[in-house]
C-alpha cells in the first residue's frame, strides 16, 4: 500500500461516503439491503447531529490511500458516561489484508482511552470474521450473541466488550 492516512471524518462528503460504501459493499457480500443502509444512515446522523451540537466524546475516522476512502471507523457515546461505542468499521476490498483495519480500531480505542472512558462495546454479526479477529487480538470479549434478521437473512447479533481500566 502507498500513502495511508488514517484522518478525521471531517471532510465535505465523508460522513455521506460512509453510509454509500456500507451500503454497496454489505449488498454486494451479504446480501444486506435497504434495512442496514438505513441502521448505517442513522448512525451517520445521530454522529453529525452531536458534532453540530458540540457534543465531546465522539470521533470519527477515515482512512485514505493515495488520496482515496478506503476506509473507516466510529467512536460514539455508549449507554452511560463511562462507555464508548465502537462503530461502523469497515474497510473495502482493496485496502483488506495490510493491518489498516487494525489500525482503525487502535485509532478509535486511543481516542476512548484519551476521553477517559471506561470501556469500549460494539455490536456486530457473525459473518464478519477478520472484524471480530481484530477485536478479539485487541482483548475484546464476547459478553452475548441473539439471533436476528434484521438484514433479510438469519444472523447470528455478537456483542463485545473491553475493558480501559
Amino acid at each position: 500500500m502507498s500513502d495511508v492516512v488514517i484522518r478525521p471524518a471531517d471532510r465535505p462528503g465523508d460522513l455521506g461516503w460512509v453510509v454509500q460504501i456500507h451500503g454497496e459493499l454489505y449488498a454486494a457480500e451479504y446480501d444486506w439491503g435497504r434495512p442496514f443502509e438505513a441502521l448505517v444512515a442513522r448512525i451517520v446522523a445521530d454522529y453529525a447531529e452531536a458534532q453540530v451540537a458540540g457534543v465531546t466524546g465522539e470521533a470519527a475516522w477515515i482512512a485514505e490511500v493515495d488520496g482515496r476512502r478506503v476506509g473507516c471507523v466510529f467512536c460514539v457515546r455508549g449507554p452511560d458516561e463511562s462507555t464508548a461505542k465502537l462503530r461502523l468499521l469497515l474497510l473495502t476490498p482493496e485496502a483488506r489484508g495490510h493491518g489498516l483495519g487494525g489500525r482503525l480500531v487502535d485509532t478509535c480505542l486511543e481516542f476512548a482511552r484519551g476521553f477517559g472512558y471506561e470501556r469500549v462495546v460494539l455490536w456486530t454479526n457473525d459473518p464478519l470474521v477478520a472484524a471480530r479477529q481484530i477485536y478479539l487480538a485487541r482483548g475484546f470479549t464476547l459478553t452475548s450473541e441473539e439471533p436476528h434478521n434484521l438484514f433479510g437473512s438469519n444472523l447470528i447479533s455478537q456483542y463485545y466488550e473491553l475493558k480501559l481500566t
